[in-house]
Parts: structure tokens; C-alpha cells; sequence
């Protein structure tokens, strides 16, 4: 399986599981399915509102509720990718995640840069539902149109096939990655923890440090445990005790562990 190396703050490399190409193709397989069969089921109550309403009344109210079934369909995956922590309902499946290209979470800035340039994934669901309810779209005069759709999917399968961290248009632009969840590096699943509200925090300076510095401790920590790198944990401690001035007799593990825990308990007073 493809990985690629991500530099920490601390000058150490932590390792992410790139998903295979097939993954992200499912993944895609999947959503589009969800959005089709929504749509149809959308259209279908928007004509049975549209059959019950007096033809000669007022069409703005019918046009508010046309606009009301789409919505979703328009949001399906950056609403999902930010309330599901990087995932749609294809990506969860296929066990895959968006994250920031140095491992932590991507911010809801970077979701919608994603989102905003979807342009093959959407138009291919608009392609295909217009294909199967409306014969007559398959006339000449949409060659252009879908010649265009289709040049946008290539430009992107092409991306992620040659590009080293598997990145589309939309991932360049906003810095992300997708990854495995089960990767070793995968540190969101776990960088915030449930701290008493008795704790005493051990090392306040921890929150001298960035959002990114605290996600590479947390990253190389995961990495040390699942590879046993007690080197690796060592060479992070020691940058980050002459870095905050920190003294401390604890082993590396336990004094990474200890850093997360006070900044936990810290960001969140």
C-alpha cells in the first residue's frame, strides 16, 4: 500500500496510508448512488406538490420548495465531511478520511474549498439522472455538454492517479489529503480526550504550542506506540522539553501523554 512521509513540527516524519485508487472510486460509486436515488425521490415530491397547486396562482412558493429539496443534494458532502469529521457515507463505507496534508483536521474553510470545486462529481450526478429520466437529453445538441463533464472526471482521475499524495483539483487548492482510517498516523480519531475536571495539569506551557504542533505530538506519539519507536518518542520529548523549557524525569511516552492531557484539560477551561 502507497504512503507518504509527512514532516512534523518537530522535524520527524510520520507515516499516512494513502488509499488505493479503487477505494476512492467506490467511495465515489456509493455517494453518487445516495445523491440519484435522492433526487428521484425529491423530484417526485416536488411534482406531486407542483399537481396539487392551482396553475394560476402564485409560482414562488413552488420555487422556494424546489430550491428547499435541492439544497441537499448541492451540500450532501461538505455537510457531511464537516459534521462527520472528513467523511461522507462512500468514504466511511470504504474506510477512507479527508484530513489536512499535515495529518490533523481540516478546517471547514478547507472542506468548502473541496466542496466548491467538485465539479466532476456533480455534474456527473446531474448527467446520469438527466440520462435515465429524460430520453430526449441524449440528443446531439448535449454533446458539448457532456464532453466537458467528462473532460473535468478525467482531469481528476488523472490527478489522483499520477500525483504522489493522491490529491484532485479541489485537494491542491485546499491542502488536504485523503488517508486510511485504520493508518497508523491517523491521530484525529483520538487527539482530544475526556480530562476530569480534578486534573492537575503537569506542564501549563503546553499551550505555547500551535494547533499543528500539538497534532504532531499526537501523531508521532501514535506512531511510536504502534512501531515501538521508543527512539522516536525520545527524539520528540527531548525538542519539545528544550523548546518550552520543561523539566522532567517521566519516560518519553509518559511525558507526551501527560502534554496532551494538560492541553485537553487546558483548551478547554
Amino acid at each position: 500500500m502507497a504512503t507518504i512521509k509527512v514532516p512534523t513540527s518537530f522535524n520527524i516524519d510520520v507515516e499516512f496510508e494513502i488509499p488505493e485508487f479503487y477505494r476512492r472510486l467506490l467511495s465515489l460509486v456509493i455517494d453518487i448512488i445516495i445523491e440519484i436515488i435522492y433526487l428521484r425521490i425529491a423530484f417526485a415530491i416536488i411534482e406531486a406538490i407542483q399537481r396539487s397547486v392551482n396553475p394560476y396562482g402564485d409560482n414562488h412558493d413552488i420555487y422556494a420548495v424546489q430550491m428547499l429539496f435541492l439544497l441537499p443534494f448541492f451540500i450532501y458532502h461538505v455537510a457531511l465531511e464537516i459534521t462527520m469529521n472528513g467523511q461522507s457515507v462512500g468514504k466511511k463505507i470504504m474506510g477512507i478520511r479527508v484530513v489536512h496534508e499535515n495529518g490533523g483536521r481540516a478546517s471547514i474553510s478547507q472542506f468548502l474549498i473541496r466542496w466548491l470545486l467538485r465539479v466532476s462529481d456533480l455534474w456527473i450526478v446531474v448527467l446520469l439522472f438527466l440520462l435515465a429520466s429524460n430520453p430526449d437529453f441524449r440528443d446531439a445538441g448535449n454533446t458539448i455538454v457532456i464532453l466537458a463533464i467528462m473532460a473535468f472526471l478525467v482531469t481528476d482521475i488523472v490527478l489522483v492517479v499520477s500525483s504522489k499524495k493522491g490529491q484532485r483539483i479541489g485537494d491542491f487548492l485546499a491542502h488536504t489529503i485523503l488517508i486510511r482510517t485504520n493508518t497508523k498516523a491517523n491521530i484525529e480519531e483520538t487527539v482530544f480526550q475526556e480530562v476530569a475536571d480534578t486534573y492537575i495539569p503537569s506542564y501549563p506551557q503546553i499551550m505555547q504550542l500551535s494547533d499543528r504542533d500539538i497534532n504532531s505530538i499526537k501523531s508521532i506519539l501514535e506512531t511510536a506506540k504502534k512501531k515501538h519507536d521508543f527512539n522516536m518518542a525520545f527524539m520528540a520529548a527531548e525538542k519539545i522539553k528544550a523548546h518550552l523549557n520543561i523539566q522532567s524525569s517521566s519516560s518519553p511516552f509518559e511525558f507526551l501523554e501527560l502534554l496532551l492531557k494538560d492541553y485537553n484539560y487546558l483548551s478547554t477551561k
